[in-house]
């Protein structure tokens, strides 16, 4: 019986499913499959012992994928977003940034325009939520209540 991709390439599959996959990986994993299953095994060796939360973890991708001998603009947007969806702040974020001007201040140049971009995205999302939240916590007899006397 064959196995399948998923079977033979099981750190793959489970990469491709994250808000981690780079799409610049579709052709290798093509091309040689081992390879990206064990760069993939190397690559999360960290994440899968070591102490760090994820959210200090996705601040170290940020300064990696900032830093002037990367500057990786994808890679610093999924890493800003995943940062912001684990609960990072905006300072946090823009601190990781600016750590890493001391290889060049072009982690500023690439990273801050971006950060600008996902803080507002994140921020409208919040917003959305809290109000949402808020609509629901009413109660329905309140609520039509309120409408009755404004149209009275």
């Amino acid at each position: 019986m064959k196995k399948s991709k998923a079977d033979r390439y099981p750190l793959t599959a489970e990469q491709r499913k994250s808000d981690d996959w780079n799409p610049l990986w579709d052709t290798l994993r093509d091309w040689d499959p081992d390879f990206v299953e064990a760069y993939l095994n190397f690559r999360s060796s960290p994440r899968r012992r070591g102490p760090l939360t994820p959210k200090v973890r996705e601040l170290i991708m940020i300064a990696i994928n900032a830093s002037t001998t990367h500057l990786y603009a994808p890679g610093l947007r999924r890493h800003i977003q995943n940062a912001l969806r684990e609960g990072a702040t905006r300072a946090e974020v823009l601190e990781a940034i600016q750590l890493t001007t001391v290889l060049g201040i072009h982690a500023c140049n690439l990273g801050v325009p971006i950060l600008a971009e996902e803080w507002a995205k994140h921020a409208s999302q919040a917003r959305s939520v809290r109000i949402q939240a808020r609509k629901s916590r009413a109660p329905v007899a309140v609520r039509s209540v309120k409408r009755k006397r404004r149209f009275s």
